[in-house]
């Protein structure tokens, strides 16, 4: 028998069908508790979720009974990849995965083949598949509810917590990092894949999490902030009412009208990437001037940066900000190029998780300029346009790694 002393709690579970938290001990009793205020909007579809005190993982079930598993974070800050390869996946790419996830026969024998080596893998503990803003935008914007759920929950259910921070917060990151670097050199680039909570919008966007209660202790609240966060993010991507179509920025037109007075311009392609960079350093303004005072540059030193010959350079060898130059470039110097509202979309996740991950998949439009930008800086990333082609090379990579 065990004694009263060496007893513990080994689960805690929110039950939203009984409206109680449940504490269950290592000896197999419970303490059921009364929600004091309701958990759970009438749209969302979560029915229940609960994590060990140890904090290995968060479990959630969905009122149609699907469950979905997170990793949680360390408060220590510790490498949670475990040597696992990334694998980023373009929206586009993750509908035969989720075909085959929910036992869907759709598509190529080749991409259900392909697919269902993904699924092993991340099963195995062997590569990580990260969400990013971009695919919550993209799922959750579908009209079609049950399209909608099947597509969420296989996203959700394979990236197990493993997400992309916001491009647009990366991207200041990056700047900082280099300013800080000219008057400190040394520093770490934060990682883009993470199991960190609140990282997937940035404060960039608008976004303020929920803040723990004061009272709470460092770790508590550490732990407090994780669960909310991941609970909030499976909540998002499957509430009921789906998601709203975000403003237009004007982002297209502008590079519309950039592209088209390009076309119109006489001159070498040397002279036009000129160009375009001073149009990249224009929309970055804003970035330069509050990261590089945030990193403790002068306004004397950050015009001393900005007047060099280097400030081109520097930023071309930033892992995502230097790939988005490089798409950039590509797009612009296509003559004839015709922008679409989903380019800002694909160009700024795709360049983030080509700087991070270890396989972009993606389509051809996009994959052809990302490719040209990886070998010009001579990154290691690899890109396909098919999940077969991505395949096959991953588990090259995984062979070599496990002779290694």
């Amino acid at each position: 028998m065990e004694s009263d002393e060496g007893l513990r709690v080994v689960m805690v579970m929110v039950d939203r069908e009984t409206e109680t938290v449940v504490l269950t001990r290592s000896d197999g009793k419970e303490a059921r508790f009364p929600l004091t205020s309701p958990m759970f909007e009438s749209s969302s579809l979560l029915s229940r979720l609960a994590y060990p005190p140890t904090f290995e993982g968060l479990f959630v079930q969905t009122r149609k009974g699907d469950t979905i598993v997170f990793e949680l974070p360390r408060s220590d800050g510790a490498d949670q990849l475990n040597g696992r390869l990334v694998v980023y996946l373009d929206q586009n790419k993750w509908r035969p995965v989720s075909d085959v996830l929910q036992g869907r026969c759709g598509g190529a024998a080749a991409d259900r083949e392909a697919a269902q080596r993904l699924v092993e893998w991340v099963e195995a503990g062997r590569i990580i598949l990260p969400a990013s803003a971009g695919h919550y935008y993209e799922t959750t914007k579908w009209s079609d509810a049950e399209g909608r759920y099947r597509l969420g929950l296989s996203i959700l259910q394979l990236s197990r917590g493993w997400q992309l921070r916001d491009p647009l917060q990366v991207r200041r990151d990056e700047l900082r990092w280099l300013f800080r670097n000219r008057l400190a050199p040394g520093g770490v680039l934060p990682t883009a894949v993470t199991l960190a909570p609140n990282v997937i919008h940035s404060a960039a966007r608008g976004f303020t999490p929920l803040s723990p209660p004061p009272d709470f202790p460092v770790q508590e609240a550490f732990q407090h902030e994780a669960v909310v966060s991941a609970t909030t993010l499976i909540d998002l991507m499957l509430d009921s009412e789906g998601g709203e179509l975000g403003p237009e920025t004007g982002w297209t037109q502008d590079n519309q009208g950039f592209s088209d007075w390009l076309d119109s311009q006489d001159g070498d392609s040397q002279k036009k990437r000129k160009a375009i960079d001073a149009w990249l350093f224009r929309d970055l303004q804003r970035e330069l001037g509050e990261e590089s005072y945030a990193a403790g540059l002068t306004a004397e030193r950050l015009k001393e940066w900005g007047s060099a010959s280097q400030p081109v350079q520097e930023l071309a060898a930033l892992p995502c900000l230097g790939l988005f130059r490089e798409m950039l470039h590509e797009r612009h110097l296509n003559k004839g190029t015709t922008w679409k509202p989903n380019d800002v979309i694909d160009m700024v996740y795709l360049s983030c998780a080509a700087g991070y991950a270890d396989f972009v998949v993606c389509e051809r439009q996009m994959r052809e300029p990302l490719a040209r930008g990886i070998a010009r800086l001579g990154r290691s990333t690899q890109v396909f346009r098919s999940l077969a082609e991505a395949v096959s090379a991953i588990a090259a990579a995984l062979d070599a790694g496990s002779n290694a």
